[in-house]
């Protein structure tokens, strides 16, 4: 039987692709911790429809 843990999956999103006004999103999927990090995620990733590296929030 699997062990359950505080670890849960999110998915990551480009800020400033939405305010670019460009067609299509930038996402990735991770995983954190929820004991640990319990506020949302901000990590810096490349998007590829801006070709350079952004900042990604999670979302719900």
């Amino acid at each position: 039987m699997a062990k359950k843990g505080s670890r849960v999956q999110v998915i990551l999103e480009c800020t400033e692709h939405k305010t670019s006004g460009m067609p299509g999103t930038s996402r990735y999927i991770s995983n954190k911790n929820k004991k640990n990090t319990p506020e949302r995620l901000e990590l810096k990733k490349y998007n590829p429809i801006l070709k350079k590296v952004t900042v990604h929030k999670e979302i719900k």
